[in-house]
């Protein structure tokens, strides 16, 4: 036992020594190890930190106070919820009758004794320095000690008086405002003065206000409502604490299933802290609920995953790393030689060489872990920021951290196991005298190899003709890729066979690669898997791309532009309108507008009181068997068969079916301008607006008679109450004669035009809706940034749309892709030129002693280093693409399984469009331009000139 640890600690000094020595070489192997250890462990110490412990969360949440109370709006009917989130549902069956609404009498189910403390919330457009701003108000004591830690005070102090508010800092960031300015709400005559600025840990990036209860909201909505704009929306829970009695557990589950069956919510710390069983919490005990944690199942498969990108991972560092340990060993083989010839056997010789990996994992774990700690410190400040929340306390956990460092040992270990068992075979005269002797090369690993390569694209095919598992393409392909790089020295012989029609630097090269693949064929099966990986996860991209362009829908024709303002009944319309004709390039402009019924400040889809809505009435005729109501509640498609029902989804009537993309009805109010803007060029069309006609995009909305019907609901309660018993809403219907636009013609989302004059005469009111344009040319980002400025300023929630086509967002993640396989390709290959060159130093003396040209010697590395590289760009391509066509074709059959499913359901889906794209512009670079890359700094970095020096006697 003595003897093995005088042996290693003696290996583990020599080894230090040699790192030291070389101190290029042993950095390149330290950073190759400590780099993924750096990004785990700041991936790991980032993410730890960023979870929030259930004590860092309910700070945020509850503050200091015990619970949260909860207004479900479900009219008080009991509830049940889940014990943590803020998740409810009610108790009972609301599947054949209205679900329940209402507010709820809170205070109900607040215990006696009870401190209460109200929270309310709502929105408001805030006058700034720039203009109008939205923004949320909330009314909180944020100063009593029971709401401590749900807002983190910054500068100056919480409101004390009702004309005081405190602000978050990103509000004032994006006013324009500061601590002392003065602040008023649009539509309320009264101004506020900042006295402090906060900040809310959870959203980092809210536009907030902070008011004394009752001093901001209540006279804001008294305001609006008697201007009949759009109410603030305020929403109201309370903050509870408990008396301190003695033995006080908090609000209990038991507390908080009393208060559920009053109606109420309640957010409980102490539940929170301590969640009750699965089958104490009867809301999981309902059918479509569960406490859906993630499953064994998902756990194992979650680490499978994790596994496997991990041990690939290491695997790419040992490809890597171990030339770089060969060269070592190859430039150490006369010490390792006087270790032989002074009595060592070849377990010392091994040992030195381990002890070479040994040393450098230790010193890659320390030194990745240790940055890792100082980067996840330094940019916690900056992925606060850029994710919106403050993470908690700083976790660092040990155990993990030493997981991870051993890691990086286990890396150095296992990429110094191939150089120091080929050392160790060496003789002692072969080690002292320079001579590299000749050997086999080992006819089992590319047997095992190719029967990996069969057994895997046999998995990999059944994933993709037979399965629609991803995971089983995914694993057969894994295992042949496994199976090529075990055939790679195998495959480095055969492209030796090209040589004898290559020039001599080149064929140099190629000979010297093929004769030494104990070194070639890790760096060159280093880049097939980085080159395979890039090209498979390329070729998917690019599949999935050229997939999402054929489903684009375009909004407009190109380069047309629409604004389009719902609240307000209109009245930011024209501001907004005229800003965006200002600042772009507007060719023609169309005003649109929309129909409502009831207040002009009614919104679309709203109820509130003094409210009503609009419908096509589809004539019967017209109606879609597979949808027709049915008396007793059951789905009109059930009675017919699977093929009655794919017949029926291709009948007009259920294919036509009117577009309401933009409005309840999907009708505007506009004239023929819009036609223009649409491109839709039919004179008949513009003559039937002029004519007071409406023009319709959906056969099934116009009657036998060419009539079309807008009911005008007034009371949408008993509208639906009508509908629910399969009977007419009532309202009035007003009547229109229409035009019927040519099948096939492109409306973009409108089922219909309305000429103004017609609604008028019809006594449908109208408001401005919005504006559609055409322009000149596409607008820059220059004109898009003055005009989202421009709009801004108008305080308007204006919703504008520039159709740009389909804009790829794939470009930078295959161009990113490229660059890491290029580097991978121009490391690996530098590696093997560096031991190549360890190895032909001798040769090359020679060439210079019997008059061969400086460039032989740039040239002769450039062909070394680019024929690595070239080896390993075409494997791994061949290698990539495959996958991704397997992992494609499982996709096409998934999605036409769900295709037929459908079908069989009568329901109206287009047949799945799922290509298998190439991406040539990426595999181009990957063959032509990162080789050539490679052996052109190869050359670029190697002296034309060594050292002569007197051969050595063999």
């Amino acid at each position: 036992m003595n003897n093995w640890i005088h042996s290693w600690r003696a290996a583990v000094r020599i080894a230090r020594r040699d790192a030291w020595r070389f101190k290029g070489r042993s950095f390149l192997v330290l950073a190759m190890i400590a780099l993924p250890i750096l990004g785990v462990s700041a991936a790991d110490l980032t993410l730890r930190t960023s979870e929030l412990s259930t004590e860092e969360r309910m700070a945020r949440t509850l503050g200091a106070a015990d619970a949260r109370i909860i207004d479900p709006d479900y009219g008080g009917v009991p509830i049940f919820q889940h014990p943590v989130e803020e998740t409810s549902t009610p108790v009972g069956d609301y599947e054949n009758k209205p679900w329940p609404e209402g507010r709820t009498d809170v205070t109900k189910s607040f215990p006696a004794g009870s401190t209460v403390l109200t929270d309310s919330t709502g929105m408001g457009k805030v006058r700034t320095a720039h203009g109008i701003l939205q923004t949320e108000i909330r009314e909180l004591k944020a100063d009593d000690p029971m709401a401590r830690g749900i807002l983190s005070l910054q500068d100056g102090r919480f409101p004390q008086k009702a004309d005081e508010v405190a602000a978050t800092t990103h509000f004032l960031e994006s006013s324009g405002l500061g601590i002392g300015s003065t602040v008023a709400a649009r539509g309320l005559d009264r101004e506020y003065r900042i006295v402090g600025s906060y900040e809310l840990p959870n959203d980092l990036k809210a536009d907030q206000l902070n008011a004394l209860p009752g001093s901001f909201l209540g006279p804001l909505g008294k305001a609006l409502d008697a201007a009949g704009m759009s109410s603030t929306g305020t929403s109201t829970t309370h903050l509870l604490a408990l008396p301190r009695s003695g033995g006080s557990d908090g609000f209990t589950w038991n507390m908080v299933k009393d208060a559920n069956a009053k109606g109420v919510m309640v957010m409980s710390r102490a539940v929170a802290l301590d969640p009750p069983a699965d089958s104490d919490v009867p809301m999981f005990q309902q059918d479509g609920w569960g406490n859906y944690g993630n499953s064994a199942a998902a756990d194992a498969a979650a680490l499978a995953a994790a596994g496997t990108v991990v041990g690939l991972a290491m695997l790419e560092i040992c490809l890597l790393a171990g030339p770089a340990f060969a060269v070592g060993a190859r430039r150490s083989r006369r010490q390792l030689g006087l270790v032989g010839a002074n009595g060592g056997d070849r377990r010392h010789i091994r040992a030195i060489v381990l002890a070479g990996g040994l040393v450098i994992g230790a010193v890659a774990a320390v030194v990745g872990t240790v940055l890792g700690l100082i980067l996840a410190f330094a940019l916690q400040p900056v992925l606060e920021e850029s994710f919106g929340q403050r993470f908690g306390a700083f976790d660092v956990r040990p155990l993990e951290l030493l997981g991870i460092g051993l890691l990086a040992v286990l890396t150095g270990l296992l990429a110094a196991v191939v150089p120091a068992v080929t050392a160790s075979r060496q003789t002692v005269l072969a080690s002292l005298t320079g001579r590299r002797g000749v050997r086999r090369s080992n006819r089992v690993l590319p047997l095992v190899g190719l029967a990996a390569v069969l057994l895997g694209g046999a998995i990999a095919l059944y994933g993709s003709v037979v399965s629609d598992q991803f995971i089983i393409v995914a694993g057969g392909s894994a295992l042949a890729e496994l199976g090529v790089v075990a055939m790679t020295p195998a495959l480095v012989g055969l492209f030796g066979r090209t040589g004898r029609w290559l020039p001599l630097s080149p064929r140099l090269a190629l000979r010297d690669a093929v004769r030494n693949r104990g070194r070639t064929a890790p760096a060159v099966a280093a880049v097939l898997a980085a080159v395979a990986g890039t090209v498979a996860v390329a070729t998917y991209q690019a599949s999935d791309d050229a997939q999402q362009r054929a489903a684009y829908e375009a909004r407009l024709p190109h380069g047309a532009v629409s604004v389009v303002v719902t609240e307000g009944g209109g009245r930011d319309v024209p501001a907004v309108s005229d800003a965006v004709q200002k600042n772009l390039p507007v060719d023609v402009r169309a005003d649109v507008n929309r129909i409502v019924v009831g207040k002009a400040t009614c919104e679309m889809y709203g109820d509130a009181e003094g409210c009503g809505r609009h419908e096509v009435v589809i004539p019967v005729a017209n109606q879609c068997p597979l949808w027709v109501y049915q008396p007793d509640g059951s789905d009109a498609s059930d009675k017919y068969t699977k093929a009655e029902r794919r017949k029926l989804a291709q009948d007009w009537r259920c294919k036509e079916t009117p577009s309401s993309a933009y409005t309840e009805s999907g009708l505007v109010i506009a004239d023929a301008k819009l036609l223009k803007v649409l491109e839709i060029d039919d004179p008949a069309a513009e003559k039937a607006l002029a004519e007071g006609k409406v023009v319709t995009f959906a056969r099934t909305m116009v009657d036998a008679k060419g009539k079309l019907g807008i009911r005008l609901i007034t009371d949408i309660d008993k509208a639906d109450a009508a509908m629910a018993k399969g009977q007419e809403p009532p309202g009035r219907i007003a009547s229109f004669d229409t035009y019927q636009a040519a099948s096939g013609t492109e409306s973009y989302g409108l089922a219909g035009i309305v000429p103004p004059a017609a609604a008028k005469a019809a006594g449908i009111t109208t408001v401005p809706f919005g504006t559609y344009f055409s322009t000149d040319r596409m607008p820059s980002t220059e004109q898009r940034q003055k005009l989202d400025d421009e709009l801004s300023k108008t305080g308007a929630n204006a919703e504008l749309h520039v159709e740009e086509g389909f804009v790829s967002k794939s470009s930078i993640v295959l161009l990113a892709l490229t660059v890491f396989a290029g580097l991978i390709t121009i490391g690996a290959a530098g590696i093997a030129t560096g031991l190549a060159q360890a190895d032909a130093e001798a040769d090359l003396k020679t060439l210079a002693a019997v008059g061969a040209p400086p460039r032989v010697r740039r040239t002769l590395s450039g062909f070394q280093c680019g024929v690595v590289a070239v080896m390993g760009v075409l494997l791994g391509s061949a290698a990539g693409v495959l996958p991704a066509i397997g992992l494609r074709l499982t996709e096409r059959r998934q999605q036409m399984s769900w295709y037929e499913t459908a079908l069989d359901l009568g329901g109206l889906v287009d047949m799945p469009h799922v290509p298998i794209i190439i991406p040539w512009a990426t595999l181009a670079a990957l063959l032509v331009a990162v080789p050539l890359g490679a052996a052109l700094l190869a050359a670029a970095v190697t002296r034309s000139r060594g050292a002569l020096a007197r051969r050595a006697a063999t």
